[in-house]
């Protein structure tokens, strides 16, 4: 069978059939399903959230039960009872889907949300894989790359500075600077050349998709196309690192394999190489984005980073209460378990709304107020918690930080240059696009970095 009529047969069983599921929850008013199935809704989620904000533990959701409070997320993310969805399952499909699903086959390539990749996995595998990749995320080796970081924060900025002067002082801030620094970042942890940065972002906003359910026919053939040509180019980087390895991630974790056998396998390495290019910039973009329009939004806590840059590592931890790139996650029931007194049977989905969550009145005083003091912004849980406490939280926190200070302190004028352009996905929240003018770039002097990031890095 041609690997597009595969295709056609996982989206028809899985995508398709949600899709439709949808749709027929949102025409009967399901506020979660509505706010799936129109995009219109998606630029501005938080009312319809607090739709689902009731007394209860769980409101009803689109496909599942669905979660906006602080501590029953917290406790669903801890739960030992309550593991990862990892991927789409098929056990509650009716038998001819299943049939289906099994001659059309897996997903081609590895994908970074599906097993073996380590955010779809939980202990044993998930301990293995986490112990080793965890070291180059430590708090330790993100405060070694701070200075790289600012490095190349000043190299993009010296060539937005030339790029505006060509183009009547406009420029497109996400294309230009908030996905840039991330993606040089992470291709130099995996030993990545940064001629190669432009094919990952394209090829990270293709994929972006896939952690979205109910998705059209093109988007889902986008998706495998993309996971496809980024598989097949990973495994030509991990034949040449073999060769000749170097003192980045990738090269140590190859070296793990090939002297002991104790390390991880091809296909490991593969997916754990995509989950650390996907979240190690996906996400950060849609930080370094969402926190510039806010700034803008509110000008009066733009005045006191100005006056006061020791509150930047806070106001970035405050971008990420407010507005998170990742919006919502899911867990998977292990056994027959209760959250908060509801029963909750093996193998039901719950969702976790984190970015409402992250508004929670009962942990959060004015909840939709943008307040770079904020006392507890940290508490947030846009890194989600417990084991699967995101690996990358140091490291996306620091870039943040040195990307969003460098950024105001060169061009203290910036300003919106139009509307931006959201991205259609609905789990990852973010720009796809952010015209700015720039405005006169202030003196060239380094001004002194703000306080160092609490926190001792990923749990």
């Amino acid at each position: 069978m041609e690997e597009w009529a595969r295709s056609a047969l996982r989206w028809a069983t899985t995508q398709a059939a949600m899709r439709a599921a949808i749709r027929v929850r949102a025409h009967a008013g399901n506020a979660d399903a509505q706010l799936l199935a129109d995009p219109a809704l998606r630029e501005d989620p938080y009312p319809r959230y607090e739709r689902l904000r009731t007394p209860a533990p769980f409101a009803d959701g689109a496909l599942a039960r669905i979660s906006v409070h602080h501590d029953v997320c917290t406790d669903v993310l801890r739960s030992e009872d309550l593991g990862q969805i990892g991927g789409f399952t098929t056990e509650r499909l009716p038998r001819v889907l299943r049939l289906v699903l099994r001659v059309a086959g897996p997903r081609p390539g590895v994908s970074p949300i599906d097993p073996p990749s380590m955010v779809a996995v939980d202990p044993p595998d998930h301990t293995r894989y986490r112990r080793l990749v965890s070291r180059a995320f430590s708090a330790r080796a993100v405060t070694g790359l701070r200075e790289r970081t600012r490095e190349i924060a000043d190299e993009l900025l010296d060539g937005l500075e030339r790029e505006a002067a060509a183009n009547g002082g406009q420029v497109d801030l996400v294309a230009r600077y908030a996905s840039l620094l991330p993606v040089t970042v992470v291709s130099e942890v995996l030993g990545v050349p940064v001629a190669m940065r432009e094919q990952f972002l394209a090829w990270g906003d293709r994929a972006a998709p896939v952690l979205d359910l109910g998705l059209d026919w093109s988007t889902h053939r986008d998706v495998e196309r993309s996971l496809v040509e980024l598989d097949d180019w990973w495994r030509g980087h991990l034949q040449r690192l073999r060769r000749d390895p170097g003192p980045d991630l990738l090269s140590r974790l190859v070296t793990m394999v090939d002297e002991d056998g104790g390390g991880l396998t091809e296909t490991e390495l593969r997916a754990t190489a995509a989950l650390v290019v996907g979240a190690g910039f996906e996400t950060t973009v849609n930080l370094i984005g969402n926190a510039v329009a806010l700034l803008f939004a509110h000008p009066d806590q733009r005045r006191l980073l100005a006056e006061d840059p020791s509150l930047w590592p806070n106001a970035v931890d405050e971008v990420l209460r407010v507005d998170p790139p990742v919006q919502r996650t899911g867990r998977r029931a292990r056994r027959d378990t209760t959250v908060h007194g509801v029963p909750v049977a093996e193998g039901e989905w719950l969702i976790l709304l984190l970015a409402a969550a992250n508004r929670d009145p009962r942990v959060f005083p004015d909840p939709h107020v943008f307040d770079v003091t904020r006392p507890n912004a940290r508490d947030h849980l846009a890194f989600a918690s417990g084991i699967h406490f995101c690996l990358g939280a140091a490291l996306a926190r620091m870039e943040g930080e040195v990307a969003l200070q460098a950024l105001f302190e060169r061009f203290p004028g910036l300003a919106p240059a139009g509307p931006g352009r959201r991205r259609r996905t609905v789990i990852l929240r973010g720009h796809e696009s952010l015209p700015v003018v720039l405005g006169a770039p202030a003196r060239r002097a380094r001004a002194a970095p703000g306080r160092e990031p609490a926190g001792t890095g990923p749990a």
